[in-house]
């Protein structure tokens, strides 16, 4: 269960929310919508633990996250606006080191699987400087495809993906809903996301 009471956020002289709450149970997930600049990454930054709200609480099983360290983290996946990977890397070295880094047992053969399965097949041992922009959105989103961990957490997961991408990570997100998972999200697009049940929060 993830709960936020009462959230505010300000940016320098500026508030950009305030008295934002909701609340959200396995399968679950939560569409974070508004105009730019009205605080949607802050507010996932927040969820993650990156940033501290200016006055609220977010809880994570009915505990604070910040009592909760790396015990929150550990049920933690969140994927970013940029990419996140290294460009001299390929995307089966990206994968495998992202998977070191968060201790999850992820075996060559199964990180080729998620890179064949995003659509990256022959590109797995190319330096990822050499691939197009959706095609490295793509090795950040082939963490997706293993992921179990309960909370996800993205920002603007189908960005620069063609259709048959975006259908794909709609489908992992689906599946992680009916395994009991949690998700929040930021998108532009309209994407049915087939299972779970499906909430909406607009900022600004």
């Amino acid at each position: 269960m993830l709960e936020a009471l009462n959230l505010e956020c300000v940016r320098g002289e500026r508030r950009l929310f305030a008295g934002v709450g909701f609340r959200l149970e396995g399968g679950e997930m939560l569409y974070l919508q508004g105009r730019n600049g009205s605080g949607k990454t802050s507010m996932l930054r927040m969820l993650c633990g990156l940033t501290q709200p200016a006055s609220g609480e977010i809880r994570w099983r009915d505990r604070p996250i910040g009592k909760l360290g790396d015990d929150f983290r550990a049920e933690l996946c969140y994927l970013g606006h940029l990419n996140a990977i290294k460009e001299e890397l390929t995307p089966l070295e990206n994968l495998l080191a992202s998977a070191r880094l968060a201790e999850d047992a992820l075996d060559e053969d199964a990180a080729l699987d998620a890179l064949e399965m995003v659509g990256l097949r022959g590109r797995e041992d190319l330096a990822c400087r050499y691939l197009s922009q959706g095609q490295k959105r793509r090795v950040a989103l082939a963490r997706l495809v293993h992921e179990r961990r309960a909370l996800w957490v993205l920002d603007e997961p189908y960005v620069a993906l063609d259709t048959a991408a975006v259908e794909l990570v709609a489908g992992l997100i689906g599946a992680h809903l009916q395994r009991g998972g949690l998700a929040v999200l930021t998108t532009h697009q309209t994407v049915e996301v087939r299972a779970g049940a499906v909430r909406e929060l607009r900022l600004g």
